[in-house]
């Protein structure tokens, strides 16, 4: 919470066409609700409801509702969060999907230059970027690696490493399961580039949308996610760029995994078919456009 943050807003407003929030961000809504009816005109985006916070959530669900009512255009990142959030229903006029993107002049190929990376030549790459959170299930990979042969690279820091480094000493995977822990954005392109399989084993709505789901996929690596109510099974589809599984499911995780890394032919079309999905749907230039098209419908509506 930042007590300053409604002077900044009002200050930063008051010659603004165009408000443009991100939710969830209580704070934001608040401030809004404060300005009165004066105010720009307002557009947000809608990443996620709140999950976790279910107690807080009583409270603030009537400032939120009053303020997605003002609201003169919504912006899903995708349609399942469209569908199965219990918020947006009754805006559903006002709601428009315009999914999360990445530059593809940055991801989807690299300089070619090498890294030490641990793991051993002979076996197969799995790959998980991201923060080392609960939501994140990465102790439902950690588990379905001993029953995999394969290398895993961890990419990201979090709360959940000391626990998920002694997860993987009890299951004894040490030899298969590496953390890299935060590297640079050069070394990062080059696990993308040398994955065979990219894994997001998510287990909870918090994670809404995975965009590094797109990161890998614009290196034609084939996704394994999680069947979760979010974007999450949207931006990688079953069967199409990769595999889909229930969440906290390390079992049939290891089976799709051994899947993949067992069919060449598969796995290679599935990345061709990702590679083809991220350029088609997830380009920046698509998710500016379509901004921009809400933008100039907000401003020729009437006040």
């Amino acid at each position: 919470m930042s007590p300053l943050f409604p002077i900044e807003l009002a200050a930063a407003g008051y010659n603004a066409d165009i408000l443009h929030f991100h939710l969830p961000h209580p704070g934001a809504v608040a401030s809004q609700l404060a300005l009165g009816p004066d105010a720009p005109k307002i557009v947000v985006t809608y990443h996620s409801d709140i999950v976790k916070q279910s107690t807080a959530l009583k409270f603030y669900r009537p400032f939120l509702h009053r303020f997605l009512e003002q609201a003169d255009h919504i912006m899903t990142t995708s349609p399942n969060l469209f569908e199965d959030s219990e918020h947006l229903a009754p805006y559903a006029e006002k709601c428009t999907v315009v999914p999360l993107s990445i530059d593809l002049d940055e991801f989807g190929s690299y300089s070619g230059e090498t890294y030490d990376i641990p793991g051993e030549p002979s076996r197969p790459t799995l790959l998980f970027v991201g923060r080392l959170s609960y939501y994140k299930g990465v102790k439902y990979l950690v588990d379905a690696m001993e029953h995999v042969d394969a290398d895993l690279l961890i990419v990201g820091d979090g709360e959940q490493r000391d626990a998920l480094e002694k997860r993987v000493r009890d299951v004894g995977a040490e030899n298969n399961v590496h953390f890299l822990g935060k590297i640079p954005d050069e070394e990062l392109h080059y696990c993308y580039d040398i994955a065979d399989v990219f894994v997001l084993p998510s287990i909870a709505s918090s994670e809404a949308f995975g965009i590094v789901q797109l990161e890998a996929m614009a290196y034609e690596t084939p996704v394994i996610n999680t069947s979760l109510p979010t974007g999450v099974p949207w931006v990688s589809t079953h069967e199409e760029t990769g595999l889909t599984v229930p969440p906290k499911d390390s079992d049939t995780l290891a089976v799709a995994i051994s899947r993949l890394l067992e069919d060449d032919e598969l796995r290679r079309a599935y990345g061709r078919n990702a590679a083809t999905r991220v350029q088609e749907k997830f380009s920046q230039e698509r998710m500016l456009e379509r901004t921009a098209d809400v933008y100039n419908r907000v401003l020729s509506e009437p006040e």
